[in-house]
């Protein structure tokens, strides 16, 4: 790493949490009027993930920070464009790979440009590009219009998820290239379009230098989480550490130190401005949201070690398949593995953080009970099997 700038302040550990939430949207009054449109802009990237327990991960995260929001608002927010009557409809988002595969501002196409040529001067690939395929799917693109992978031929030679065919290898090695972009998902599916057609013709160009891309993401991944050390802004939108290192001196973040951190740490000038008040969320947490993404992150301002335990074997799991960790107080205080079982919300695996943590676990899954259309919830394990009983009357009164 190259020498660090003398930090500017010094933060305590409760500063830099409560700074954090803030910069996520979990303290203070939500901007209900941006709505989904709003936390999708403030965070910068929301993940997108296959499993969907309650609900799919890019609707949990929204649902997070404003509550029992539509879950149908939620996806038209992301993927419908608008047209005010004096231009064409443009999208207000794209997916593209950031933290992983997310949904992204559509302002932040030009951004991206780094990636996408290194991805075009990326020399192996796992699949392999029939000859003529590529140039097949750009034209039937140009053609027909938007399509599916399904719409292009068939996204999969067998069952095998990784058994792609050859016109869905050509497809995505067109969208990491940037010559076609998915601004729309469809029941799930990946909804394909020319580049030049999808994204504004203000947005669309690879004018901007690696420099300016990095700097701009390393500027965002900061205001996002508010206060970072140098991986945590790394790990924001998947940048290498070197990259963060070229151009942090110039992306407009303060340096400062964090009591117990232990290593240097940048925040946004912003949020050193106002002392982070006001009122604290109670949810359940995705475990892609990213408030806690990044395991170590999530360790050192909370406490708490979390670990998504869906693709670990059964017997091997310590807190359930899609244990959502609880926030409330600005602290994470329990993990619940929900499922769904008609109209009832089942919480298969709670974990505690004592008794003190009850009340607001109850409310955390009444809440997502409700979001959910579920009319009523059932415990079934809790950790510290004496706290199971507590939990259950405390659901019942709040439901009476």
């Amino acid at each position: 790493m190259p020498s660090l700038p003398r930090p500017v302040t010094e933060l305590t550990a409760d500063e830099a949490r409560r700074i954090a939430l803030r910069a996520q949207g979990f303290l203070g009054a939500p901007d209900r009027r941006a709505g989904v449109r709003g936390v999708l802009r403030h965070l910068g990237a929301v993940q997108l993930d296959t499993i969907s327990v309650l609900a799919r991960s890019h609707e949990l995260i929204p649902y997070a920070r404003l509550g029992a929001i539509g879950r149908r608002t939620v996806d038209t927010a992301y993927w419908t464009p608008s047209a005010d009557g004096r231009a064409e409809a443009r999208p207000h988002a794209f997916e593209y790979w950031s933290h992983a595969a997310c949904i992204l501002p559509v302002e932040e196409w030009p951004h991206f440009a780094f990636r996408r040529r290194a991805y075009r001067a990326r020399p192996h690939w796992n699949h392999t590009l029939p000859d003529g395929a590529y140039d097949q799917v750009i034209k039937q693109l140009r053609t027909e219009g938007p399509l599916t992978a399904t719409d292009l031929g068939g996204a999969k030679r067998t069952s095998e998820w990784w058994d792609w065919s050859g016109t869905k290898v050509a497809v995505e090695r067109a969208l990491m290239y940037g010559e076609v972009v998915c601004v729309e998902r469809r029941g799930w599916k990946r909804v394909y379009d020319l580049a030049e057609r999808a994204v504004p013709g203000t947005l669309l160009h690879d004018q901007l230098d690696d420099a300016e891309c990095l700097r701009r993401l390393v500027r965002l991944a900061g205001q996002s989480l508010g206060v970072g050390t140098r991986a945590d802004i790394a790990d924001y939108h998947r940048l290498k550490g070197e990259q963060v290192d070229a151009v942090i001196a110039d992306s407009g973040l303060i340096p400062v130190t964090v009591e117990g951190w232990g290593k240097p740490a940048w925040a946004d000038p912003a949020a050193l401005q106002t002392s982070p008040r006001g009122r604290h969320r109670t949810t359940l947490l995705s475990p892609f949201d990213s408030l806690i993404w990044e395991r170590a992150r999530t360790e050192r301002i909370f406490g708490f070690t979390h670990r998504l335990e869906a693709y670990v074997p059964k017997p091997k799991r310590v807190h359930g398949y899609f244990a959502m960790p609880v926030l409330a107080g600005g602290r994470l205080v329990g993990r619940v593995d929900p499922a769904r079982e008609s109209r009832t919300l089942v919480a298969k695996q709670v974990t505690l953080d004592g008794p003190r943590a009850i009340p607001a676990v109850a409310q955390a899954l009444l809440e997502a009970a409700t979001w959910v259309d579920c009319t009523n919830v059932r415990v079934e394990r809790v950790d510290a099997p004496a706290l199971r009983e507590p939990l259950v009357r405390e659901l019942a009164r709040a439901l009476d």
